[in-house]
Formats: structure tokens, C-alpha cells, sequence
């Protein structure tokens, strides 16, 4: 199987690599990094060894949760799957395509789903699953690649498909098998192969069909094996959500535990008994810190902790003076009044601004904010005292061990935005409390914490700040400049009730002035581009078809608002092959 995505002329090229050419540590995410928040930079040591990672709570209870393992195969949806069985409030880990089944059965496994990927299974190289997990009694779902690898390696035949099927397709339910059970006859389908069985294994029955693929489904009910030649886990197929369901909870006979709830009081419980543990073991306070950037990932991280240790928490706050409006406001009145958490506010923006001074290379301003940012926090940790634990926002796609060739087994943190890293000589535990979670998740968890909603729903927001969003040299005027002109545009996009509907909104300070006519005399200034997108996960992105009338109310409002401002174009670039960000 062939998926077009992953191609040798696709993004598998750079696949284990960051977005400069460098080599990956993580997983399929490397490619995606639009979303890093300022307490980032704390995640990656590059002179330093990697910090000890300690067993989390999901390390240490996944035994006694039901689990849906999803093998990865390398496609670019194993992700995807993983989070559309937690949609159902069934708990799933993606896990290398070759984990034996006896440590799947070992860490709770109750349903195993194979992901698709960009090989043929007849290849000699071809990746394949442990031969025991056929007969281990399990329910298994092979999704595309999975589907013809059970086909194959149980006797069946698959072959290159004389027509290919790349998009949409209709495929028509020929056998109930259970997978299919409430779901109409003809349903509309994403594909995405090059190979198709053609002759199915002993004692397995065609589930479907499309007009070129006589075998869309397969399945053998008695062994608890089915197969799936299309992507169930995409958007483009309407009813796949409902296939998950019908193997999640109907096949596999899974309970939705897996809920925000739940997973607050076991991670609670678990910080709190790690952290006693250490302290009594060590004879010291059990003392934590938290490096807070504003943003939803170490905002529900200290939330947990300090549910967990009370005031042996302390927050970190490192100002650098590039943040939106109002948004250390919010955060101070957050955690600091509504919260009751000791709280380190450290207003640094002159610092960071001066050594900002005359750089207009967006790479040098990562490398000198996230210096910076190191040498504030380190500061600042030292005043404290003796600390034993820093909390970290690392989540899930961070830390995936990926299947493929280049990143299997790469349990380790994302690098493509970090730059700096902590020093050798200051050495924590780690605590990461959502490092098996989401980003959704995350936000699920925040709202049960009873953070608000202004603070647990908002937009991704780069860690180097509006740094990013100046091309070229930031300076205290351009700052504010951008700072006003982002206001007005999330404050119409709010007022326009789509604020949630878009993955990010934001307005970016072009190193552009332009001729303009206000007042009746000549000006020379500002052009600003808005900037709005519609994405699942910053992965791949599409330009927000804004109504007309909301975007000439944000240009006005910044002409007429913003000291400077003259002009005000829209950017209608998607990711790919645009980013995100222009920096």
C-alpha cells in the first residue's frame, strides 16, 4: 500500500527532521510549529544530558485502564487514531508497529488497531506486526495498510491495484459484520492506496466494496479480526467516527472511563505520592516550580500540580515583554487571585528587548529569546532555594515513540522550536502531567479544573511571542503598534461569535510601508496583514473564508485605531505550502 501523503515524493522526505533540516526527536509532529509556548524552551537541554523521565501516572496505571493500542505503521493519521478512540472516552496509546503482544497484554490492552502507512506489504523491508497478536485473542482493526497486512500475512493476497484510489469513494456494505452495524449501505469514504486485496485468507468474509476495490472490508467475527481498506479516523469520512464506535465499544466491549474527571484525580493522586515519597526519602520540602508562559499547556500543568502539592508549588512567570494585551493581566489575576498559587511574576521585557536590539533574523530572535528566557528562569529558580521537581506542559505528540524508520522508539521532546536548553549544573525530576494527553484533552481537563475559559479555550500562541509576527527588528514602537492592531482583530473575531471556530487569528507587522491618503494629505506607513486559519491540529492548515464585512471592520478599526497603520491586506496562503506563522 502506498499512501500518496507519505510518498517517497511526499512529506516522508522530511520525515525525521525539524522544519530547518535538522534531526528530529519526536514523533510526527516535528513538521507542525505553530503551537509552542514560552516553557518550551525549558524542554530540551542540547549541551546538557536529558533529564531522568520518571513514571507518570499512565505509566504506572495503564495495566488497570482498558486500552486501545493503535500499532503505527508510519502513516500520517496514526495520530489522528489514537485521538478519535479517546473521543469515545476509551483510553489509546499509539505504540511501535512491533511491540510484542505480551507487553500490549502486560500494559492493559483490550483492542488492538493497525494504522495504515506508506509501504507495500509484499516488500521485503515491509514492516509487520508481531505474528502472535493474529491469535492472541484480541479484537484488531486494521485500518488500509493494516487491513492488507492481516490479509497477507494470514494467507490472502494483495496485489498493486491497476486503479488506484486517492480521495473520495463510495464504498457499499456487502456483509453486517458489526463494524458496519446502524450504518447505511453506501457511504462515502476517504482512500488513500495503491495496493488492494484481491484474494481474501481462509475463514474471512468481503465486508465491502468500491467500484475498483473488491475488497474494502474484510473480517473473520469469530477471531475478533476485521479490516478496513478506507481511513475511518478522517474528517472526509463522515461515518468513520461511527465504524470506531462499533469496534471501540460494540466489538471490543470497551467502557468510556477514559474521561477528564477521572484522569484529574489519578494524576493528583499520583503527584502527590511521588512527591511525598521523594521528600521523605530525601529529608526535603518535596518543593516544585513551574515555568508559566500564559498559555492553556503549563497553565493546566500547574493547576494539577498544585492540586496535588498546595503551596509547595511555585510559579515562574518570565514577562519578556512580548505577549498580547491584557494577557499578563490575566494570568497574574488567574493564578495568583482566583487560584491562591504563590506566584514569581518577572517583568524582563527591557532585558529581552535589548538583546532584540538590531536583529531582524527570524532564526538569531528564537535563539535569543530562548537564551534569554533560560538565563531569567535560572535566576530566578536560585532565589528560591532548593527545588526537587519542575513541571513541564509536555503533551502526547511530544513524546509518541513513532513507528517509522527514522523516529521509532524517539521517546523524546520536541526541538523544533527550542534553542536553548537547561544548564548542566541545574538538574529537577520532571513532572509532566499531560504528557499523555491531547491538546484537546488538555483543554477538557483545564475546564474541570475550573480555569477560564479566556485562558483553557484560547488560540495557539508562539512561544518567541509577537516577536515573530514583527518581520524584522522589534523595537518597543513596533510593539505596540502590533500589539493594537491584534487587538482590534481578535476583538472582532470574537464579536463575530468565531472566535472558536478558527485554529489561529492574529495580525502580523510587515516590514512594508506603503503611500496612503488620510485627512486629505499624504502618509507613508504600516502595512499590516491579517492573518486567520481553520485546522485540527496546526498540522496542515487552510486560509479562514472570513464574511466580507468582518474584515472591512477590522481594516477600518486598525486604520483609524492604530497610530501608523495605512494599510491592511489578508493572507490567503494554506499550510502547506505556507506555515502558519511568517517567522
Amino acid at each position: 500500500m502506498i499512501d500518496e501523503e507519505t510518498s517517497p515524493s511526499g512529506a516522508a522526505r522530511d520525515r525525521g527532521k525539524t522544519i530547518h533540516g535538522e534531526p528530529a526527536n519526536a514523533g510526527h509532529r516535528v513538521l507542525a510549529p505553530d503551537d509552542a509556548e514560552v516553557e518550551a524552551y525549558l524542554e530540551v537541554a542540547l549541551d546538557a544530558p536529558p533529564p531522568e523521565r520518571a513514571p507518570t501516572v499512565s505509566d504506572r496505571s495503564t495495566a488497570e485502564r482498558d486500552l486501545v493500542a493503535v500499532l503505527d505503521f508510519g502513516s500520517q493519521f496514526s495520530q489522528l487514531i489514537a485521538r478519535r478512540v479517546r473521543e469515545l472516552n476509551v483510553y489509546s496509546e499509539l505504540v511501535p508497529f512491533d511491540t510484542p503482544v505480551d507487553e500490549l497484554i502486560a500494559r492493559g490492552t483490550r483492542a488492538v488497531i493497525l494504522s495504515g502507512g506508506p509501504n507495500s506489504v509484499y516488500d521485503e523491508d515491509a514492516p509487520r506486526p508481531d505474528a502472535a497478536i493474529w491469535s492472541a485473542g484480541l479484537p484488531v482493526l486494521g485500518i488500509c495498510y493494516g487491513a492488507q497486512l492481516m490479509a497477507h500475512e494470514l494467507g490472502g493476497e494483495v496485489l498493486s491495484a491497476s486503479k488506484r484510489e486517492y480521495g473520495p469513494a463510495t464504498v457499499s456494505v456487502t456483509h453486517d459484520d458489526g463494524l458496519f452495524c446502524g450504518i447505511d449501505g453506501d457511504q462515502a469514504v476517504w482512500m488513500s492506496h495503491g495496493d488492494s486485496i484481491v484474494r481474501l485468507p481462509a475463514g474471512f468474509v468481503g465486508t465491502a466494496q468500491t467500484a475498483s476495490t473488491p475488497f474494502a472490508g474484510l473480517a473473520a467475527p469469530e477471531r475478533g479480526l476485521y479490516g478496513i481498506q478506507f481511513h475511518p479516523e478522517v474528517a472526509h469520512t463522515p461515518r468513520g467516527r461511527d465504524v470506531l464506535r462499533n469496534f471501540v465499544h460494540g466489538i471490543a466491549g470497551l467502557q468510556s472511563s477514559w474521561t477528564p474527571a477521572n484522569f484529574i484525580e489519578e494524576s493528583v493522586d499520583e503527584i502527590r505520592r511521588r512527591v511525598d515519597e521523594h521528600a521523605q526519602r530525601t529529608g526535603s520540602d518535596g518543593r516544585v516550580i513551574c515555568a508559566l508562559s500564559g498559555g492553556v499547556d503549563s497553565a493546566v500543568a500547574a493547576a494539577l500540580v498544585h492540586r496535588a502539592v498546595g503551596d509547595r508549588l511555585t510559579c515562574i512567570y518570565v514577562d519578556h515583554g512580548l505577549m498580547r494585551k491584557k494577557e499578563s493581566e490575566l494570568l497574574r489575576a488567574t493564578f495568583e487571585q482566583n487560584l491562591g498559587m504563590q506566584l514569581v511574576m518577572v517583568d524582563a521585557g527591557d532585558r529581552f528587548l535589548a538583546r532584540l536590539e538590531g536583529v531582524d533574523d527570524p532564526e538569531q530572535k528564537r535563539k535569543i529569546i530562548g537564551d534569554e528566557f533560560i538565563r531569567v528562569f535560572e535566576e530566578e529558580a536560585a532565589r528560591l532555594g532548593r527545588i526537587d521537581f519542575l513541571t513541564q506542559g509536555t503533551l502526547y505528540p511530544d513524546v509518541i515513540e513513532s513507528a517509522t524508520s527514522e523516529t521509532k522508539a524517539a521517546q523524546k521532546i520536541k526541538t523544533h522550536h527550542n534553542v536553548g536548553g537547561l544548564p548542566s549544573d541545574l538538574r529537577f525530576a520532571l513532572i509532566e502531567p499531560l504528557r499523555f494527553l491531547f491538546k484537546d484533552e488538555v483543554r477538557a481537563v483545564g475546564l474541570e479544573l475550573g480555569l477560564p475559559e479566556a485562558m483553557v479555550l484560547r488560540q495557539p500562541f508562539p512561544g518567541p511571542g509577537l516577536a515573530i509576527r514583527i518581520i524584522g527588528e522589534v523595537t518597543a514602537e513596533r510593539l505596540d503598534t502590533l500589539r493594537d492592531a491584534d487587538w482590534v482583530v481578535i476583538d472582532e473575531i470574537k464579536a463575530a461569535g468565531l472566535y472558536r471556530s478558527l485554529w489561529q487569528s492574529f495580525a502580523i507587522l510587515t516590514p512594508v510601508r506603503s503611500v496612503g491618503v488620510m485627512g486629505d494629505g499624504r502618509t507613508y506607513a504600516n502595512v499590516v496583514a491579517i492573518r486567520a486559519v481553520t485546522s485540527e491540529d496546526g498540522m496542515t492548515a487552510d486560509w479562514a473564508k472570513l464574511p466580507y464585512d468582518v474584515l472591512g471592520r477590522i481594516s477600518s478599526r486598525i486604520v483609524n485605531e492604530v497610530p501608523g497603520v495605512n494599510r491592511v491586506v489578508y493572507d490567503i496562503s494554506s499550510k502547506p505550502p505556507a506555515t502558519i506563522e511568517w517567522e
